[in-house]
């Protein structure tokens, strides 16, 4: 390696939003019309009414904004990768973690990452630190890549499978069924402080699904964090006779006990899957621990592709299955070069749910996308993105502009 492949800068920028996201839409919305991003999901703070019927507004401000990280090297070649955040991500990038990473070869994974993490131990290890992270580890594999060449997937060992099989994750299960896919993802719509009528519509809801596709075509349901171990419990003893393959992620991330408590009262023939909102190997490993059957690390706030192959390692030990969630390219890149795959998360979330959009848009060009319900990587290098020029970006926060200011 010479001393032009070192990366010199890390830089972090935020997506402005665009107005509209938190507008309350209507409350009844059905299998037929429904928004994931503005409508009404059932989340961790459904039990208060003011959030009820907007999963937008229950994630706050700023939460959400899309960041976007440039990693460049002395040669002037730029990795570049996505995590969301906003600002405070942004300003952990800047002010913290690009000290730890700039100086250092973008083939060390490794060592990068370990400095990432252990400096940041006194107020990070999970949350938006490890998005930030994840970002930055992310850009330093597409750095990596496009310094030599190479995929991320050819990086990573090469290839284990030439096509990836992918769900959607939508609004309706017939038009993901229509687009070809594996099977749907649906999101769960009321909560347990909705009570007993809010139970009722969502198994209405789930059967509706069921006729509507083969009886044959796995479903899912999306709980978001949103339920309690009875809930669930007899949630999952509903679905069961319709056919449904897992629920996810219904309790809160860090109740351990909590798992392994559902995990005893759900039927045999349906899979207990989270994963989405832990954070490390350390994490999942106390998911294996507590029975949950599936893992869901998502790329882009787990740690970033070097975590990921650290909870993969520990899903192997304890005989569970991975499942990403989303993480669009990045997820990919690391499924196909993953003897243990099983499917990839394709979400199919604007509009009525019956168009293949790109994840990565309209921020980044060049993403992978389903065809047949199967997903097919080039031998682009890197993950195979760029930035899309027109889309506008925003710097918030740097070193050299908080040095003008002392």
């Amino acid at each position: 390696m010479s001393n032009s492949d070192l990366i010199v800068s890390v830089r972090a920028y935020v997506v402005p939003s665009v107005g509209g996201i938190n507008s309350a839409p209507d409350p009844q919305a059905t299998e037929e019309v429904f928004n994931w991003q503005r409508q009404k999901v059932a989340n961790p703070m459904t039990k208060y009414p003011e959030f009820r019927d907007n999963r937008s507004a229950a994630t706050g401000r700023d939460s959400g904004a899309t960041v976007l990280v440039e990693v460049e090297s002395a040669s002037g070649v730029i990795g570049i990768a996505t995590t969301n955040g906003g600002v405070v991500a942004a300003s952990i990038i800047e002010l913290h973690l690009a000290d730890m990473v700039e100086g250092e070869s973008p083939f060390a994974h490794e060592r990068v990452w370990d400095r990432m993490f252990r400096s940041t131990m006194a107020y990070g290890r999970k949350g938006v630190v490890m998005h930030a992270i994840s970002a930055v580890d992310l850009a330093v594999w597409d750095l990596h890549g496009k310094l030599t060449g190479m995929p991320v997937w050819a990086l990573l060992g090469g290839k284990v499978l030439d096509a990836i099989e992918v769900y959607g994750t939508g609004p309706t299960a017939s038009s993901i069924e229509k687009l070809g896919f594996w099977g749907a993802k649906l999101p769960l719509t009321w909560g347990p402080s909705e009570g007993a009528e809010g139970f009722r519509r969502n198994i209405e809801r789930a059967r509706i699904a069921r006729e509507t596709v083969g009886d044959d075509f796995p479903l899912f349901y999306d709980c978001w964090m949103a339920l309690d171990v009875d809930y669930a419990a007899r949630l999952a003893a509903e679905l069961e006779p319709l056919g449904f393959l897992w629920i996810e992620e219904p309790l809160l991330p860090d109740d351990y006990a909590g798992h392994a408590e559902l995990r005893r009262r759900m039927p045999s023939t349906m899979m207990l899957n989270t994963g989405e909102h832990e954070y490390t190997a350390y994490g999942h490993k106390l998911l294996c621990e507590a029975g949950v059957d599936v893992l869901q690390p998502d790329p882009n706030w787990c740690g970033g592709i070097t975590e990921l192959r650290r909870i993969a390692a520990v899903a192997n030990a304890h005989g569970k299955r991975i499942i990403p969630h989303v993480g669009g390219q990045y997820t990919y890149h690391f499924l196909t070069s993953y003897a243990q795959t099983f499917v990839a998360e394709f979400p199919v979330m604007q509009g009525n749910g019956d168009e293949i959009k790109p994840f990565h848009a309209p921020l980044l060009l060049g993403e992978a996308l389903p065809v047949d319900g199967k997903i097919v990587l080039d031998d682009s290098p890197g993950f195979g993105l760029t930035r899309n020029e027109d889309v506008r970006i925003v710097r918030p926060m740097s070193r050299e502009a908080l040095a003008g200011l002392a």
